[in-house]
């Protein structure tokens, strides 16, 4: 899931830099697309921190979660967009 998520992560950053080159930064399309990407990015940090913060409570409970699965937890907010945009973004071109 890290290797894709990088793969995707640099997709998607050669796809919006494409997108950068060829719109004029003040156009209503890449407005929409830098407004859509920090709400984004935002919303993925929330999940992340949701997800360690139940790991924390767990933890104070004696619950154990191995870290692995709350690393993968923590990453599938981020995949799961960067996913979402390359495949969005490679329909615009």
């Amino acid at each position: 899931m890290t290797f894709e998520l990088w793969t995707t992560s640099f997709n998607t950053i050669a796809m919006r830099h494409g997108l950068w080159q060829t719109q004029s930064p003040t156009s209503a399309r890449m407005l929409k697309e830098n407004q859509r990407m920090v709400t984004e990015k935002l919303e993925a940090g929330m999940e992340t921190g949701l997800v360690w913060q139940k790991a924390m409570l767990g933890m104070m409970f004696g619950q154990t979660t191995p870290w692995w699965v709350t690393s993968r937890r923590s990453m599938t907010p981020y995949h799961r967009r960067s996913s979402a945009n390359s495949r969005r973004l490679s329909r615009h071109h």
